[in-house]
């Protein structure tokens, strides 16, 4: 029997869509399906550029339809952006390889500054390079800086024509060998400061744009480039001073929460390959699933994955129904990027310590997603940048919760337009959340939540009475162990929501609740040992460590999901 949880090409039916969006998703996966497996290992082995994949997405218009939002759409009614089924298609990327995923993601990246740009003539001639099949990129990335955007070497000169000449080099820009349109990141050589910045759009195809190579050894084309008097005209510029600043952040907001799914995706073909191969393989007289530590690795991993899947899930909502007066996906953002990724890893190697030498092998998916899913905590801000960024909310989250509307389950057909409209990067600290409490009350029945709780509530307690004080937040060492604290509160709390709504299984979510406790213990562990705690914190820290509900029974009954995921799907050889 195939476990619902779990993402299934051969069960696939994602009738909660509306009828074009189910087409091309289930076209998707066909496609996927009839190259088969061989030609997939091959391709990402043999580092070939996606010519076949593109010229099926631009034949069936799958970028143009889902990355077109409604107001360029010109009365398409198939065309809108629409984060949820996004998010499915994330996940189907990434279960058949990242490198098709990533041809996607950055073409999301370069899409963010058009279409939040008041330039409609950019904004219709993206509309149609991508009904031409286009991809796109994001220039903002230099070899020196980094994404630094507050550094930029590329310099951009009045031309006395009303334009400009452009001239300098991006480093690490995904789909730099082949877009249509790259926006890119710079700024004007007479203006100093902020006022000066301006992203503008360039097509790698010009003469004046020069690809240098591809900086990594891989199909995606992750491209180093350089502009020598590139011509910018005004009909170029998408944004000019705190405007171009505040459009690079608020494009990589829409687009680092596409790591998370593609983590998801990842996860579960390889979870297909480890799980038939443990329970078919025989070590010493027995089966090798029968072995006590295997039954609990691989339990433990098909748990986390259901937490990544619930938390992805219901991020989705609130992205969906943000605006001015809610922005409390900003919150739940950098946590889909850092959290859910870093699960991906553990996943990964809990699978990977009971296959062994297996998941090398190079006819395995496995062998590929061992190596993928290393990349996507370190895209779009590294761990430490989006747990120092989760800090800025810590307070407003556990001690002062305002009253918000429900938010539902958001698969309606709706254009997430905010997304382009989101405003000043900035105020933060400012933004308020509902109570947390109200989510962690409704499964109190369940011991592991129950437990976890205790350890929710002593976070808010280490808030007010041993939190880093001025010298100690300078200590950043010492604030991302706390910032990892706090990111398994955030993490439960809308893995429960999305639980209650979609009646998940209540022994899956109390095993994966008694992996949240034992994270906790050992997070707070290691803030007992940082260098700068204090007695204080020491002991709040040690005290804070938990045992989980032990239940035998609800294990054995989490592992009977697992048992049936072998032989439950295999590619097509």
């Amino acid at each position: 029997m195939a476990d619902a949880l779990l993402f299934n090409p051969h069960t696939y039916d994602p009738a909660h869509f509306d009828p074009e969006t189910r087409r091309l998703l289930r076209a998707t996966v066909d496609w996927f399906e009839e190259r088969g497996k061989r030609k997939l290992i091959e391709d990402y082995r043999n580092r070939a550029w996606l010519e076949d994949f593109l010229a099926f997405s631009a034949k069936e218009k799958l970028f143009a339809t889902f990355l077109t939002p409604a107001a360029q759409a010109g009365g398409d009614g198939d065309k809108r952006w629409d984060t949820a089924r996004v998010a499915a298609l994330n996940e189907i990327f990434g279960f058949y390889g990242l490198d098709y995923w990533y041809a996607w993601q950055v073409t999301i990246l370069g899409l963010g500054p058009v279409w939040q740009s008041d330039n409609a003539e950019a904004r219709e001639r993206a509309a149609q390079l991508l009904d031409e099949g286009e991809v796109f990129a994001f220039g903002l990335s230099e070899r020196t800086h980094g994404a630094d955007i507050y550094s930029t070497d590329m310099v951009l000169t009045p031309d006395g024509d009303g334009g400009f000449t452009a001239s300098g080099s991006k480093y690490y820009i995904g789909n730099g060998n082949a877009a249509g349109l790259v926006s890119v990141f710079g700024r004007r050589a007479d203006v100093e400061g902020p006022d000066g910045y301006v992203f503008f759009a360039a097509d790698s195809r010009h003469p004046a744009y020069h690809l240098v190579k591809n900086v990594v050894d891989s199909s995606k084309y992750v491209s180093e480039f350089r502009l020598e008097d590139y011509p910018v005209r005004q009909r170029d510029v998408l944004h000019t001073g705190r405007a171009a600043f505040d459009a690079a952040l608020n494009t990589v907001n829409v687009g680092k929460f596409n790591l998370c799914t593609a983590s998801v995706g990842i996860c579960e073909h390889a979870m297909y390959e480890a799980v038939t191969h443990a329970h078919n393989r025989v070590l010493y007289g027995r089966r090798v699933t029968d072995f006590p530590h295997v039954r609990r690795e691989l339990t433990d991993a098909y748990a986390r994955l259901v937490g990544m899947k619930l938390f992805s899930d219901r991020s989705v909502d609130y992205f969906r129904s943000a605006g001015p007066e809610d922005r409390r996906y900003l919150l739940f953002n950098p946590m889909t990027k850092m959290k859910v990724t870093t699960e991906g890893e553990k996943v990964i190697d809990l699978m990977w310590d009971v296959i062994a030498a297996k998941g090398f092998e190079k006819d395995t998916y496995f062998a590929q997603a061992a190596t993928e899913i290393r990349g996507l905590p370190k895209l779009e801000g590294t761990v430490h940048v989006n747990l120092a960024l989760i800090l800025k909310f810590m307070g407003n989250y556990l001690l002062a919760p305002a009253e918000y509307p429900a938010v539902p389950r958001r698969l309606d057909e709706a254009d997430d337009d905010f997304l382009f409209r989101q405003g000043p990067a900035r105020g933060l600290g400012a933004v308020r959340f509902h109570d947390w409490r109200a989510a962690y009350d409704d499964r109190a029945h369940l011991p592991n939540v129950a437990v976890f709780r205790g350890q929710a509530d002593a976070l808010c307690e280490f808030v007010t009475t041993a939190a880093p004080d001025e010298e100690q937040s300078k200590d950043l060492d010492l604030l991302l162990a706390v910032g990892q604290l706090f990111a398994l509160v955030v993490y439960g709390h809308l893995v429960l929501e999305q639980a209650r709504l979609t009646g998940l299984d209540e022994d899956v979510l109390d095993e994966l609740f008694g992996i949240l406790v034992r994270d906790f213990s050992a997070y707070a562990v290691e803030l007992h040992g940082k260098d700068s705690a204090t007695a204080a914190q020491q002991r709040w820290a040690l005290a804070a460590v938990r045992r989980p509900a032990a239940d035998p029974e609800r294990s054995a009954r989490v592992w009977s999901r697992v048992e049936e995921l072998s032989g439950a799907y295999e590619m097509r050889p």
